[in-house]
C-alpha cells in the first residue's frame, strides 16, 4: 500500500485541491459536478469552521493528492474522497481511507460512489464496506463494523 500522510486540511490547500475538482476526467468519474472558485472556497470554508466534519489533505511523497472527509447527512454518517487524476492507480485512496477508518470510529458510515467507477468501488471493498444498493447512476456502500 502506499504510504501517505492524512493531516488536518489547511487554508493553503485549497488552491491544489480546487485545481483538482476542475479536471474533466476526475469530474465524470466521480459524477459530481466541479464547483466554480467561490462556490469552491465557500464550501470549504464551511467544512474547516464545522468541528462536526472530519476533513484530511492526503499527503503522498510531499504532495497534495486530494482529500477525505467525514460528515452528516440526514441521518446518515458520510465518507467521500477526492484524488487528483495524477495520483491514480498507486492505492494512495485505499491507504487514505484504511488509515481514516482508524481516526474516524462512527459507525455505520456510508459512501456513495458512481456506478461506473470500478476503482472507488475496489477501494471501499477492500476497507471492508459492503454493497447496500445500487441504483441507475450511483452505489451506496456502508460499513458497520
Amino acid at each position: 500500500m502506499a504510504k501517505i500522510l492524512l493531516r488536518p486540511v489547511l487554508e493553503t490547500d485549497l488552491p491544489i485541491l480546487f485545481e483538482q475538482q476542475l479536471d474533466p476526467e476526475t469530474i465524470a468519474m466521480s459524477a459530481y459536478p466541479s464547483k466554480d472558485r467561490g462556490d469552491f472556497m465557500r464550501h470549504w470554508e464551511g467544512i474547516l469552521n464545522n468541528k462536526a466534519i472530519t476533513a484530511r489533505t492526503l499527503v503522498y511523497k510531499e504532495k497534495i493528492a486530494g482529500h477525505i472527509v467525514c460528515w452528516k447527512e440526514k441521518y446518515e454518517q458520510q465518507i467521500g474522497y477526492w484524488i487528483g487524476k495524477q495520483f491514480w492507480g498507486r492505492g494512495i485512496a485505499s491507504a487514505a481511507l484504511a488509515e481514516f477508518l482508524l481516526e474516524v470510529k462512527i459507525r455505520p458510515l456510508y459512501a456513495r460512489v458512481a456506478n461506473h467507477n470500478l476503482g472507488s468501488k475496489r477501494v471501499l471493498e477492500k476497507c471492508g464496506f459492503a454493497l447496500l444498493d445500487q441504483g441507475t447512476k450511483i452505489s451506496v456502500f456502508k460499513l458497520n463494523a
